[in-house]
């Protein structure tokens, strides 16, 4: 995003919409007027078409070039991601498994959700945590848009071309077999020191016949004090997945 200094009055009506704090107050020929910096912007729009707030329309978004283009689909929720057509920041496989059954029993799905507005994070983050959590051999989801950025899943390295941008947020999921689970978590734990940002940790797992998710414990006994947020998904419209 950027602002058009001829047309700006200097309102600073536009700053607190900023979600990432990246629009201030400069003096530009002799008179006060507003500017992006365009490190901090996360091209969300927040400030432009989605607030309406410019009495004056200075606000407008150039052609994004790569690979600061890749900001804009994780930030802003109403854009879709060229690699998997889909909006938002994940997939809805970890959301839909009573239709997928990608994770059967056996199995938990782990979602680290990078960033948030005020916030936001940067590939470089994003690639500190998934390295380090790739050396555990789990499996990356493929049909994330970051699977398209990283170059090496088995790594989790990716292109360096984006690990300067930043976006809103990013989410990396992936999943392991539940005995691995514990060794997982301790590592996002180490990590999370690595990182200048914040995140919100998800477990996937399936809910044993006696009422048990395996999940829950683990967690508990790797130091995480699980919160009770749920999301339960019951597929209406859609076939229920069936165990083999």
């Amino acid at each position: 995003m950027l602002i058009d200094k001829e047309k700006c009055i200097g309102c600073d009506e536009c700053h607190p919409y900023c979600p990432v704090g990246a629009i201030a107050a400069m003096e530009w020929e002799g008179r006060s007027v507003s500017e992006i910096d365009q490190v901090g912007c996360v091209e969300c729009g927040c400030c432009y078409k989605r607030s309406g707030v410019c009495p004056v329309d200075a606000i407008y978004m150039p052609k994004l070039e790569w690979p600061r283009s890749i900001r804009e689909p994780f930030s802003n929720p109403h854009i879709k991601h060229p690699s998997t057509t889909g909006q938002g920041r994940g997939t809805e496989e970890m959301k839909t498994n009573d239709v997928t059954g990608r994770f059967p029993f056996g199995v938990a799905g782990v979602a680290v959700e990078m960033g948030r507005p005020g916030v936001g994070t940067s590939f470089r983050d994003l690639q500190t945590v998934a390295m380090a959590i790739a050396r555990l051999g789990v499996e990356f989801e493929p049909n994330n848009p970051l699977a398209e950025l990283m170059v090496d899943q088995k790594t989790g390295k990716f292109n360096e071309a984006v690990l300067n941008e930043r976006v809103l947020s990013a989410i990396i999921e992936l999943k392991i077999p539940v005995g691995k689970l514990k060794e997982v978590l301790a590592v996002i734990k180490e990590v999370s020191a690595k990182i200048d940002t914040v995140f919100s940790l998800d477990l996937i797992s399936r809910v044993h016949p006696d009422g048990i998710t395996p999940a829950l414990a683990i967690a508990k006994e790797a130091g995480f004090s699980p919160r009770p947020n749920t999301k339960t998904n019951v597929g209406l419209g859609r076939p229920l997945f069936k165990e083999a």
